[in-house]
């Protein structure tokens, strides 16, 4: 069976050669011509696109070095906002017996929570200290409560129960606060 489909093979190579021969010779050159400058411009689309490819890789890769540089340390600087929290908490239990009694132990939670706030802030952590009277923002700011108080208006802050904290421009922790819902008027 494979020698038929040689000879037929063979058949229409020699249809085609003798067909060449019976045309003109800068036909048959323009049409050469003409195939290979559309293989040409399939190649040059070709590359052209692979090179766009390799250049999106390019930027892609950088872009995702620059974020993981950024913010690959999100979750450390979320585990580490507690031992802020409780170094503040500590401290405001302090007070003017206990400074006298355990000064040594007062100074050392200082130093350690001004050195803590330090590594925050080398490294792009920001503290968010709303302050009563403040816009509500939902984007920066945790409402644990609405409460009717007098000389506030709705939406204002009213009581920060917690600091918020952001690296770069993400947000770790929103700020716990109380929001106003006294109706304007």
């Amino acid at each position: 069976m494979a020698e038929p489909q040689e000879q037929s093979a063979a058949a229409q190579a020699e249809t085609t050669i003798e067909e060449m021969e019976q045309m003109d010779p800068l036909a048959v050159l323009e049409e050469a011509q003409a195939a290979f400058e559309q293989e040409r411009n399939e190649m040059r689309d070709r590359l052209m696109r692979a090179l766009a490819d390799l250049e999106n890789s390019r930027k892609r890769g950088e872009k995702d070095r620059r974020e993981a540089a950024m913010y690959g340390g999100t979750k450390l600087a979320r585990d580490l906002l507690p031992v802020y929290d409780n170094l503040n908490r500590a401290l405001s239990l302090v007070d003017e017996e206990m400074q006298a009694r355990a000064k040594g132990l007062v100074e050392g939670l200082e130093l350690t929570l001004r050195e803590l706030t330090n590594i925050f802030a080398r490294h792009g952590i920001e503290k968010i200290s709303p302050a009563p009277g403040d816009t509500f923002d939902p984007h920066m700011h945790e409402a644990m409560f609405e409460a009717p108080v007098p000389n506030f208006v709705a939406g204002q802050i009213i009581q920060v129960l917690g600091d918020g904290f952001r690296l770069h421009d993400h947000l770790l922790r929103p700020a716990q606060v109380g929001v106003s819902s006294t109706p304007a008027g």
